[in-house]
This record gives structure tokens, C-alpha cells and sequence, in this order.
């Protein structure tokens, strides 16, 4: 799917600091805890909590974030519609990642199984 170059921008150079407090609203208020949240972050990017937190502290744009990571071999298995985007079909390699990330997030958000989110066989 095409994004445009607009929107690809906004995304890359949109703060990690500045979502993340939403993703842990998002999955508190559904009953999960910060550590799930930490959980899936990790097995997405590699990540561990105190790695999280100097990023967040950093205020680094996800274009750096992602520069950084080192994303999971199974992340190409994360399928699915997140906001109004068929992941799978997104053809900018930052913006996809971003949305894989927001897609982990919505899962654990809405009562997935660890498992199920980290796509384990």
C-alpha cells in the first residue's frame, strides 16, 4: 500500500517518547501490565527495559529507534490492519516497522496470548 512521502516523514521523524506513554495507556486500561508491554517491545526490536528508557530519555525519532533495533526474523509474520494500513502491503520499510510495533501493541492491548503476539510456532 502507498503511503505518501508526507506521511512517511511524519512517521520517522515522530519521537518514540512521545507514543510511548499511549501504548502503556492503551494496554493498562485493557488490564495489561508495563512489563507485557516491555515484553513484546523487546521481542520486536531487542530492546530491554533499560534500553527503553534511555531511548525514551534520548527522545529519539522512531527513524533512529529503528536504526538501533535489531527487528525480530519474524516480524515479516505480523499481518493485519493498523490504522487504516494493510501492514503487509506497506511499501516504506520505516513506516511498516512503526506499524508493526503498534500492531504488537494492539494484540497485547486487546487480550492476545505473549505467544500468539511473538509469533511463536
Amino acid at each position: 500500500m502507498k503511503t505518501t512521502p508526507e506521511h512517511n516523514k511524519r512517521i520517522a521523524e515522530m519521537t518514540f517518547s512521545s507514543v510511548y506513554p499511549h501504548y502503556v495507556t492503551k494496554v493498562e486500561k485493557k488490564g495489561r501490565t508495563v512489563e507485557e508491554l516491555h515484553e513484546v517491545i523487546e521481542w520486536l526490536t531487542g530492546f530491554d527495559k533499560q534500553q527503553i528508557e534511555e531511548l525514551i530519555h534520548e527522545k529519539v525519532n522512531f527513524n533512529e529507534f529503528f536504526q538501533r533495533a535489531k527487528l525480530n526474523p519474524n516480524a515479516h509474520l505480523i499481518t493485519g490492519m493498523i490504522c487504516g494500513y494493510r501492514i503487509e502491503e506497506i511499501d516504506n520499510q520505516l513506516t511498516q516497522k512503526v506499524r508493526y510495533l503498534d500492531k504488537v501493541v494492539d494484540e497485547l492491548a486487546k487480550g492476545r496470548k505473549l505467544e500468539k503476539i511473538m509469533r511463536e510456532e
